[in-house]
């Protein structure tokens, strides 16, 4: 997903989520681009607004509010006018209103925030009763681990924090912790926040500090109040996106059975995404990843009339876990409703609710579900907290109100993309200004599809999953969606550096009005050619007219026509502006800056070159620098570097490293999910403000893991690939995988087998690092039929040569049968107690369509371990919990045809 870089493209940051969103910038091998180049002859073809390419609903509009802003994660509106926007790096910015186009820094929270990847200042809201109480509620990832000082990871620059390597942002990881702080004037007395320049600086009052997250994503994300003033605040697993993470790099965050620093094991480890359901474990303290809690805003502690009120405090914040990155959630208005996007790992995006936070604490099953069904890489590791969850069954876990598959469009039929995919807004409509069909309506974003729908209402009231509808294409990199003035729907696109507001104009929409400029710099005299004809009226309400503002003093009147031209003589930035209205009286207007005296710089990236290929773990040196005609070589931050990693399985998505500044530097390559590359980017900007940017894409050298099983057939997991062995994956060399083998007794052909080892000695589940191509083998041998030839009776026998010992002599062509008649048995005594966890009945022609399998100590009393019906002949292969037992039997109730029952083998396992 893209949306052009920010006028002046200092960053290019992305949002947090299980994988920020944006298009790859692709060029040939060898060749850099210049987007200096490439925005210089769009900005000459046309300059003007975006909103011409998006096709929303009839009669809206999308308006940019704000631009030039560096990375805007949330935006939030005070009663008076004023608007607030977070910028990931950790600054707050303030507005006096939405026609100030200036705006100035509220609070700079640099020092203690981690920037960098998915990681940064995301959350942000308003105290109820502000501006009266001028409290401003922020959440972000903090650049220490709990407890500890800030920063522990510093940048350079005192914006791009790093993550060195090791411990390697995606291999030991970077630990920090998530952070809740209250902002505030320095002096309260002076009251609202509009006195703040009188009053001092903003003091931050750290409320909550929690969040262990020792990988790159899923830090925390939004900041919401209910209607009754109780905080909500939602933070993700801070496990790794790659693969089926339950401790076992380190275990950072020393989650049981050992102790942090020792890495963690299947079944036992509790780490990693399985913190998401840290609250089933209460035999350690609770943790919050993965949660949506509600806290008093006074005090950070669990919110009165929460449903838990025993146990530790983190147990009794709680309201939801089970989550893997609820980045973004909203509460629906006039309601104690918590509406939330979260963020999907291979194959779902989920909308999920929370009807009344106060009357339950509600699992929504991450990692252990993804949508309805089990997560293969979790699952195949037979981890204990997902087996007992699975043994609970579905009604253990609550289902997603609505879910959407990444290879498939949300609606039929629209432009949106499929693939890459982040839930990444949500925000419901309350106003009267938007037609009557989205009263109530869900509007939910996608940062990798770059789109945002709405999910309107339906008989109940309630956002309906059948009535969804494509509102914004192509609406750029939104990762929130806030309601504003009015009820007015805006978005924070963190790509485009910009806040939108989506207008709604009744009966008349108006015009669009663009600016093509000849030139937009160069030497005095400057002579500029400059054409409106380009401007459009989706209506047709024509002609339009065209008034233009040459000397920048706001008043258009300085030329009519569809065309002007002027001469600048004096060197600075210039603005002009167009003001186009349709027949009906409806206008916009178009502005573009004209830089006099000087010429942008011509950047240029001297090392690598894109030939180059890399491996996880290498190092990676750069060099380069630009010429600028006015102020010759350019050196130190007019010099801005970005390493971005494109994650591209169809459509692609970005996360953006971290950046340097300097004409030198390096980075090491990181470790990600195949197919990815990297782009080194190089912004070079002059004093001016002028800039040119130079690209180059580094792709890497791939391995492939091949996976056998022996016998074939059995079903490993590679990452989130679970499939029938042997089959083939490819990753980037280097790279750090999750394989598992299952434990539990497979039925290949007519044996049972169970787990005998890997070819590599490991653990059933555990990783490995790929260096060359890896063939690994597991190994699987038949499991002891503990009734083989023991002593066999059964309740009838039709005639002699079917005797019950035919069942379990170990040869698949005699068999036991039975009379013509319900019920009927067959038993075994196995000689001694053992332990009995399941049987293999290979049933002949007559079989049983209904039956049981019993134990008992003694022959006399029996316990039903495992009942079958609508049974279909054939094998069958029942498990059970394990029990102790002498004696197994299977009881017919039901014979599927009119003869007896008729077993060629009857077999125990135990397990």
């Amino acid at each position: 997903m893209t949306a052009g870089p920010p006028p002046v493209p200092r960053r290019r940051p992305v949002p947090p989520g299980r994988a920020p969103h944006g298009a790859a910038l692709r060029s040939r091998p060898g060749v850099a681009l210049s987007l200096a180049v490439i925005l210089a002859a769009v900005l000459a073809a046309v300059v003007g607004d975006p909103r011409a390419a998006r096709a929303l609903p009839a009669n809206f509009q999308e308006k940019e509010v704000f631009k030039g802003l560096t990375a805007p994660t949330a935006v939030r509106f005070s009663p008076d006018g004023r608007v607030f926007v977070a910028e990931k790096s950790g600054i707050v910015k303030e507005f006096d209103s939405l026609t100030d186009t200036t705006g100035r820094v509220y609070a700079d929270l640099r020092p203690q925030v981690f920037n960098g990847w998915d990681r940064g200042l995301l959350g942000l809201a308003l105290h109820p009763n502000f501006p009266a109480d001028p409290r401003i509620y922020v959440i972000y990832t903090y650049n220490g681990q709990m407890g500890g000082t800030f920063p522990r990871w510093p940048s350079a620059d005192g914006t791009n924090d790093q993550c060195p390597d090791p411990p390697g942002a995606n291999n030991q990881g970077c630990v920090v912790a998530g952070r809740i702080s209250v902002l505030s004037p320095e002096d309260k007395a002076q009251g609202a926040l509009a006195d703040r320049a009188d009053t001092g600086p903003v003091t931050e009052k750290v409320l909550l500090e929690d969040w262990c997250q020792q990988f790159s994503s899923h830090s925390v994300g939004t900041l919401a109040f209910g209607r009754d003033g109780k905080l909500f605040a939602g933070g993700g697993d801070g496990a790794s996106f790659q693969y089926a993470d339950y401790g076992q790099k380190n275990n950072a965050c020393g989650d049981p059975p050992k102790a942090a620093g020792t890495a963690l094991t299947a079944p036992t480890g509790e780490g990693g995404a399985l913190r998401a359901q840290d609250r089933r474990t209460p035999a350690d303290p609770t943790t919050l990843d993965g949660t949506i809690i509600r806290i008093d805003p006074d005090t950070g502690k669990a919110a009165a009339g929460n449903p838990t009120t025993t146990g530790d405090e983190n147990a009794k914040r709680i309201v939801a876990y089970g989550l893997r990155n609820p980045f973004r959630f909203t509460v629906r208005p006039g309601t104690d409703e918590v509406w939330l996007g979260d963020v999907g790992y291979t194959t779902w995006e989920e909308i999920d609710r929370i009807p009344a936070p106060t009357a339950e604490v509600r699992n929504f099953g991450w990692p252990c579900y993804e949508n309805a069904g089990r997560t293969p890489g979790y699952d195949g590791a037979n981890l204990n907290v997902c087996e007992n969850l699975y043994k609970a069954g579905a009604s253990a876990m609550i289902q997603p109100r609505f879910a959407y598959k990444h290879s498939d469009k949300v609606v039929a039929g629209e432009t949106c993309g499929t693939g890459s995919s982040s839930i990444s807004g949500t925000a419901f409509y309350a106003g009267s200004l938007y037609p009557a069909q989205y009263k109530g309506a869900l509007f939910f974003a996608d940062y990798a599809r770059k789109c945002v729908w709405a999910m309107k209402p339906g008989a109940d009231g309630l956002p309906d999953k059948t009535r969804i509808e494509t509102f914004a294409p192509d609406a750029g990199g939104i990762v929130d969606l806030q309601a504003g003035p009015n009820g007015d729907l805006y978005g924070a696109d963190i790509l485009g550096g910009r806040i939108v507001h989506f207008v709604y104009n009744g009966v008349n929409n108006p015009p669009v009005a663009t600016i093509k400029s000849d030139v937009t710099s160069g030497p005095v005299p400057l002579d500029v050619e400059l054409d409106g004809s380009a401007s459009t009226d989706a209506d047709g309400n024509l002609p339009l007219a065209y008034a233009w503002d040459l000397d920048g003093d706001g008043d258009y009147d300085d030329a009519t026509g569809a065309t002007a031209s002027t001469t600048f003589t004096g060197k600075g930035r210039h603005t002009v502006g167009l003001k186009v209205t349709d027949a009906k009286g409806a206008s916009d207007t178009a502005t573009q800056v004209i830089t006099a005296g000087s010429s942008p710089p011509v950047a240029r990236i001297d090392v690598p070159d894109a030939t180059a290929a890399w491996k996880v773990g290498d190092t990676i040196a750069f060099a380069g620098g630009a010429t600028d005609p006015e102020d010759g070589a350019l050196t130190g931050t007019a010099l801005n570097w970005q390493i971005i990693m494109h994650h591209c399985p169809s459509n692609c998505h970005t996360h953006t490293v971290t950046g340097q500044s300097g004409a030198t530097g390096s980075f090491v390559a990181p470790d990600h999910e195949y197919p990815s590359w990297l782009e080194l980017r190089l912004t070079a900007t002059d004093a001016d403000g002028l800039s040119d940017t130079k690209s180059v894409e580094l792709h890497p050298r791939t391995s492939t893991v091949k996976l056998v099983s022996s016998p074939a057939g059995i079903p490993l997991t590679l990452l989130e690939t679970s499939k029938a062995a042997p089959f083939t994956g490819t990753v980037i060399t280097g790279s750090d995988v999750s394989v598992s083998a299952p434990t539990k007794t497979q039925l290949v052909g007519r044996t049972l087998y169970e787990f005998a080892g890997w070819s590599d000695g490991k653990a059933s589940a555990h990783n490995i690092t790929v260096g060359d191509d890896v063939t690994l083998t597991a190994t699987y041998r038949p499991k002891t039929d503990l009734a083989l030839k023991k002593a066999a009776k059964a309740s009838s026998v039709e005639k002699a040569g079917l005797e019950a010992a035919k069942a379990v002599d170990g040869s698949a062509t005699t068999r036991w049968s039975s009379k013509k008649a319900d019920p009927q048995w067959l038993q075994v005594d196995l000689g001694q107690a053992r332990q009995v966890g399941g049987v293999v009945l290979r049933w002949e022609a007559a079989y049983a369509k209904d039956y049981k399998i019993q134990t008992s100590a003694d022959g006399t009393t029996w316990t039903t371990r495992a009942t079958r019906t609508g049974g279909d002949g054939g094998a069958d292969w029942l498990a059970f919990t394990p029990a102790t037992a002498r004696y197994v039997r299977v009881y017919g109730t039901k014979r599927a045809t009119a003869y007896g029952y008729s077993l060629y083998a009857f077999e125990v396992y135990d397990r």
